[in-house]
């Protein structure tokens, strides 16, 4: 790996979460040795057993002692308090401690510093089911890794070994290319249901027959195309259409069904509305009619904390 550690590392995994137990079977598969895991809950230790068999599983203390290669994989607001709540340098037979936030960068684990340790940050740009399926979306999957200069290289070998490829990201843009990936990819899954919850009540048995072909292209010409690839009422400026879809909405709220969709429909829709103005993509006409659907005036929202716009400019 690097003159940091041997060629094969004694593996630690504090978190045997969907993250954690994939990434250490990943490292098994390279040719570590896992030699403990930690889990609280019962998934956790149901996930250890399938991915890590034979692991043992120990308190976290006990995990770090035993580990060349510490691998913190908890939730993020329960990062440093784990950090804190571990005995270092006690902890340092574990002289690589790894952690797999996305938000946080190397402040969070200044103890291992303190202790004389090697603090790395990586952060895999994946979504996890915590099962074996996983293990192939490793492959060439980019990994965000945070890591002092002289620390560099061990890192980027961890990810290498994971199956990864390894890209700087500075400690001070963490937070925002954290808030990206969820934005995109967390937010999505919140859309897909709803849209799939509103074909199942017209008895549509398979939504994802109808939606996947859709969806995947829409995904792929939004990368490709960016706010270019937008199709559908907004882009066309049909307010008639978005009037028509809010009442349907709106009733079926009424009726104590699907309630929180009309309000993500009416912020999505905002939102693409005003990207779709500011490019010019509709016409003066169009985006005061379709923001009228929208955001009325006088009713509180989003825009209320903003100057009303000039008549024919986008809001």
């Amino acid at each position: 790996m690097s003159e940091m550690g041997p060629p094969s590392l004694r593996v630690g995994v504090i978190g045997a979460g969907r993250v954690g137990a994939v990434l250490a079977a990943a490292l098994r598969k390279a040719g570590h040795e896992v030699v403990a895991a930690s889990g609280v809950s019962d998934a956790s230790r149901e996930r250890a057993e399938a991915l890590l068999p034979a692991v043992p599983l120990l308190q976290p203390q006990e995990v770090a002692q035993r580990a060349d290669l510490l691998l913190l994989s908890v939730p993020d607001d329960e990062l440093a308090p784990l950090v804190a709540g571990l005995d270092f340098p006690g902890a340092l037979g574990a002289r690589i401690v790894v952690h797999t936030s996305g938000a946080q960068g190397l402040a969070v684990l200044s103890p291992v510093v303190e202790a004389g340790g090697v603090p790395l940050a990586i952060h895999p740009a994946m979504t996890f089911s915590g099962t074996d399926a996983d293990l192939p979306r490793l492959s060439g999957c980019p990994f965000a890794v945070t890591a002092m200069p002289d620390h560099r290289m061990v890192a980027d070998a961890l990810v290498l070994d994971i199956g990864g490829e390894p890209f700087t990201l500075d400690e001070a843009d963490r937070t925002q290319y954290h808030a990206a990936l969820a934005h995109g990819s967390n937010h999505l899954v919140t859309l897909v249901a709803q849209a799939a919850e509103l074909l199942r009540r017209i008895d549509v048995d398979d939504p994802g027959r109808l939606l996947r072909p859709l969806l995947e292209a829409a995904l792929d010409n939004a990368l490709e195309r960016g706010d270019k690839a937008l199709t559908g009422p907004v882009g066309r400026g049909d307010a008639g259409t978005l009037t028509r879809h809010l009442a349907m909405l709106d009733a079926l709220a009424a009726d104590g069904v699907a309630g929180d969709i009309p309000p993500t429909y009416r912020a999505l829709a905002l939102a693409t509305a005003r990207r779709a103005g500011s490019r010019g993509a509709l016409t003066p006409i169009q985006i005061d009619a379709v923001l009228g659907v929208l955001d009325p005036p006088g009713v509180a929202g989003p825009s209320d904390t903003t100057e009303p716009p000039a008549p024919g400019e986008p809001r």
